[in-house]
């Protein structure tokens, strides 16, 4: 569908208003990534975030919730998520809950091979991206808009009806970023560099490289049965580097004994390497300080509840 500026106008006209509840909002638009299908992560702590369109997901929201939590920070944080969709869907059918209130910050990101139906072409991310980013200024001009660059698919890559199909695995994750940052000039948004720490975690040997011929030992499959997904494991990453750009602190500052690592049923070792993967990418494209050493400690059930209680 496209979108006049006259249209967009009238639609952020019609929007009702609503008054911010506490801490700085968060809203994440996005589909199947940004829920955590195929993961724990779909249903976690989801009575931390809002789902705006009550469906009783946590996902990577929740995540970033609690490392925000554990952080010592308040954010108020919302999701409208719709598998299988691009940002066009949501414009199609979603300004009505999306422009309920002007939100201070914004995550969103397009269908995984950038155009559903013309695979690799970023001409609708870029033009659906601006759009966005016109609604959310109409609501709230000084809103902070991120558009979170997503990963590789397996599934893509290694089958020969992909549309990466023969590719070096890391190859969609590189041109779906360039992408990316054309539809962030156009759109004034910045870029959150998941698919990169992807990338760098399977150049740095924390991540396997191909799932279809069985995991090596010692390291993680990103993504989950389907090749596609991801795993807990990549959802974490992401949630990392969602949590590092969005905040500025070093990922490493939650330490190896994170909560919610301990609770979707990560080891330490897990948890350290996976944080050293979002710090050096995040250290790599933006200014981040790295943060003092943390001393891991043993951790508790009764140490995580109190962590996340609101």
């Amino acid at each position: 569908m496209k979108f006049t500026s006259a249209i967009v106008a009238s639609l952020v006209m019609a929007l009702g208003s609503a008054g911010h509840a506490a801490g700085r909002s968060v809203l994440f638009v996005g589909n199947s990534f940004t829920f955590g299908s195929g993961s724990a992560v779909r249903f976690y702590r989801n009575d931390t975030v809002t789902d705006l369109n009550n469906e009783g997901i946590g996902g990577v929201p929740a995540l970033f919730k609690s490392f925000a939590q554990q952080a010592g920070l308040d954010f108020d944080v919302a999701l409208e998520t719709r598998g299988g969709a691009g940002i066009d869907f949501h414009l199609e059918n979603k300004l009505g809950v999306i422009g309920r209130r002007g939100w201070d910050t914004v995550v969103a990101h397009g269908y995984s091979t950038l155009d559903a139906d013309k695979p690799r072409d970023p001409a609708k991310l870029m033009a659906t991206a601006k759009q966005l980013g016109d609604v959310l200024r109409g609501r709230n001009p000084q809103v902070e808009y991120y558009l979170m660059s997503t990963w590789s698919r397996a599934d893509q890559t290694y089958p020969a009806k992909g549309a990466w199909a023969g590719m070096p695995i890391d190859q969609m994750g590189k041109d779906v970023r360039v992408a990316y940052d054309k539809a962030a000039v156009v759109a004034n948004a910045k870029v959150i560099p998941v698919g990169d720490a992807w990338n760098r975690a399977m150049a740095t040997g924390v991540a396997d490289t191909n799932p279809y011929d069985g995991i090596d030992t010692g390291q993680l499959n990103l993504w989950t049965y389907d090749s596609y997904h991801a795993s807990t494991h990549g959802y974490y990453l992401q949630a990392l580097v969602i949590f590092g750009t969005l905040t500025g602190k070093d990922p490493r500052s939650l330490g190896d004994s994170e909560c919610s690592a301990f609770e979707l049923g990560m080891s330490r070792t897990e948890v350290h390497s996976l944080q050293q993967v979002a710090f050096d990418e995040l250290a790599a494209t933006m200014a981040i300080a790295a943060a003092p050493k943390v001393t891991a400690k043993p951790v508790a059930a009764q140490r995580c509840a109190a962590a996340h209680s609101h």
